[in-house]
């Protein structure tokens, strides 16, 4: 028997793959090749003596022994990384500065967040941010965290705070040659298609909005999978796509004439689901969250009146 202990380093792609089930967003959430990470999780598997997944042609399973793995780890990551925030927590502080921690989904990030923080920035150069990007739902004490921005099904929000709703509705590029002009001109045309097993991103899918349309069986030329929201969008600005897109993260594309939308607010699909913020108990005390927090507040203030057309 081996009672070497078992090393480290492949531990985070271990649990970026149990977490995800797919090497290719694992890979993408941790900014490695998708043969970098296949090798570590091999590495590793070599090290235990057994699979830690169960591979298809399609699709990736966690096995007997990679969820008792996962089941030993998170916890174990989930205090090391608390760990490490607050001390580096004491180091910004040491130095007069301060810092927030964020956790949010990569997508509302990148569309919705980093967009904005320009100006929150400018007023406040003595608070830094850290923002933590995936589609986990923190402990955010546990885990060092002190607030959250997620994407909740309206049953599944408790007591979080509720920003703005969600809505969807299909975008294009302005370039795009023959624009569709009807719902059922999307069947000259490719779909871009989120394709993650989140109960969110299933509601964000083409299907009910066709549905919706009284297209339920309306074959597009093709379709374009991929994981994430702002996957979907850059599609459909690169002339790709036409996206589903999540109205209230696509606003400032539709402002600027990036994007079209493409049968106007007439075919806008609400859906039930909010995005919310959370804070930690005891977060909220603090003068540097305390004006994130009201700073956010007053953005979704301002989207919520974008979305209803209003100033």
């Amino acid at each position: 028997m081996n009672q070497r202990p078992l090393g480290l380093s492949g531990l985070r792609a271990f649990e970026a793959v149990a977490r995800r089930l797919s090497f290719r967003a694992a890979a993408e959430e941790l900014h490695l090749t998708q043969p970098a990470i296949s090798r570590q999780i091999k590495a590793l598997e070599e090290e235990l003596g057994q699979p830690l997944f169960h591979r298809g042609t399609r699709h990736v399973a966690l096995s007997s022994a990679g969820e008792q793995l996962q089941d030993a780890l998170l916890p174990l990551l989930s205090r090391l990384d608390a760990t490490v925030q607050q001390l580096r927590q004491q180091q910004q502080r040491s130095r007069g500065r301060q810092t927030v921690q964020l956790t949010t989904f990569a997508s509302f990030a990148t569309l919705w967040l980093l967009p904005r923080l320009q100006a929150f920035q400018r007023e406040h150069p003595m608070l830094d941010l850290r923002i933590a990007a995936d589609d986990r739902l923190h402990d955010l004490p546990a885990e060092g965290f002190d607030l959250a921005l997620s994407l909740l099904m309206d049953r599944q929000r408790g007591d979080a705070e509720a920003l703005f709703g969600e809505c969807l509705t299909p975008v294009h590029s302005p370039r795009l040659a023959s624009p569709p002009r009807q719902p059922q001109d999307l069947a000259q045309h490719t779909l871009a298609e989120e394709d993650a097993q989140l109960t969110t991103s299933r509601a964000a899918q083409w299907r009910p909005w066709l549905k919706a349309q009284g297209l339920p069986a309306l074959q597009p030329r093709g379709w374009l999978l991929l994981n994430f929201t702002h996957q979907q969008v850059q599609a459909a600005l690169a002339g790709q796509a036409v996206a589903l897109a999540r109205l209230p993260l696509v606003l400032g594309p539709l402002s600027r004439g990036e994007l079209v939308e493409s049968f106007g607010a007439a075919r806008r699909l609400p859906i039930q689901a909010s995005y919310c913020l959370r804070v930690a108990p005891g977060a909220a005390r603090r003068p540097e969250v305390a004006r994130f927090v009201e700073w956010l507040r007053a953005e979704a203030q301002a989207t919520r009146a974008a979305l209803a057309g209003g100033p």
